[in-house]
């Protein structure tokens, strides 16, 4: 029971986060997703480290940053890269391709078996995504392939490290670390890649609201949570609730088409993902990776 729970809570971050197109396009100005990525990541880094008042100890700045740059700046980057080159169709298949990385990965870094049940549900995952969101325009531009392939890896190698590099904080302390230093790496990349921000609307200021505080220090901290209590393997496979979210809500707001063919594809990813779940359940045999206990002086907080 205790685990389906944790399935359910960790579920809801990928579900939110399919919220991100529509607010995205509909509430906040085009061509700045850098910049809003940064104001998206860091203020809710610095509100949930705020709160915690916990700072990663000196032995952990290096892990902060890589998975900050990982699960969230490199990422990001790429997956932006890959929207505005790809059709939207086209990247999302691509970043589904995550859960099959993430078993390779955690094969290689947590010595987790490899189940054929679960390269079969990461697979059939892909084919449901695409059956939901692949059209008749896709296209394919080897620099977006590069980019969403990229980024799929980027996520795929920060969910594993995340579950192998347990903090010695909790699980907000840790999304506060890995937002704020997401955060302070896309600074840079931004102001050089992007001229300054507009003035925001009132408009503007409730969708970064919406994905700061919801989209991220909210989703991220029931992520990090989730993948200190589940399988890395059937976490991925969650992600896949991402793209259903989506067109359930272009459906619903925007008006937009739903097709037969969508709603097969949408039937396969949400049976994907509930068979991953019983595919990367741990068996008897494989030991699960424990958190590594540190001294609770370890721990850095600020006056």
């Amino acid at each position: 029971m205790k685990q389906t729970s944790d399935i359910l809570q960790t579920a809801l971050a990928p579900a939110i986060w399919g919220s991100t197109y529509l607010v995205t396009t509909q509430m906040l100005p085009a061509g700045y997703p850098v910049t809003l990525a940064v104001l998206r990541a860091l203020p809710a880094g610095l509100l949930l480290l705020a709160l915690t008042r916990c700072l990663p100890p000196r032995a952990w700045l290096g892990r902060t940053f890589l998975l900050g740059a990982l699960n969230f700046a490199v990422f990001w980057s790429l997956l932006f890269v890959a929207a505005y080159r790809l059709p939207g169709g086209v990247a999302a298949t691509l970043g589904s391709l995550q859960a099959l990385m993430v078993i390779v990965m955690a094969r290689g870094w947590l010595g987790t078996r490899i189940r054929k049940g679960a390269v079969a549900a990461a697979i059939a995952g892909v084919f449901g995504v695409a059956l939901l969101l692949l059209g008749p325009e896709a296209a394919l531009d080897p620099v977006g392939i590069a980019a969403g392939l990229g980024g799929a890896a980027s996520m795929a190698a920060g969910t594993v490290l995340s579950r192998k590099w347990q903090p010695p904080g909790s699980a907000l302390s840790f999304t506060a670390w890995q937002l704020t230093a997401g955060g302070l790496l896309l600074v840079p990349v931004a102001l050089f890649v992007e001229p300054l921000l507009p003035a925001l609307t009132p408009l503007n200021l409730a969708g970064l609201a919406w994905l700061g505080l919801v989209g991220a220090a909210f989703t991220y901290w029931l992520w990090f949570r989730g993948l200190s209590r589940l399988e890395p393997g059937a976490a991925s496979m969650l992600g896949m609730m991402s793209p259903v979210t989506a067109v359930i809500l272009g459906w619903l707001w925007l008006g937009q088409a739903l097709t037969p063919l969508q709603m097969v594809g949408a039937v396969i990813v949400v049976g994907s993902v509930w068979l991953g779940q019983i595919a990367n359940r741990p068996s008897g045999s494989t030991p699960a990776v424990r958190p590594q206990p540190e001294p609770a002086a370890a721990l850095t907080r600020p006056a």
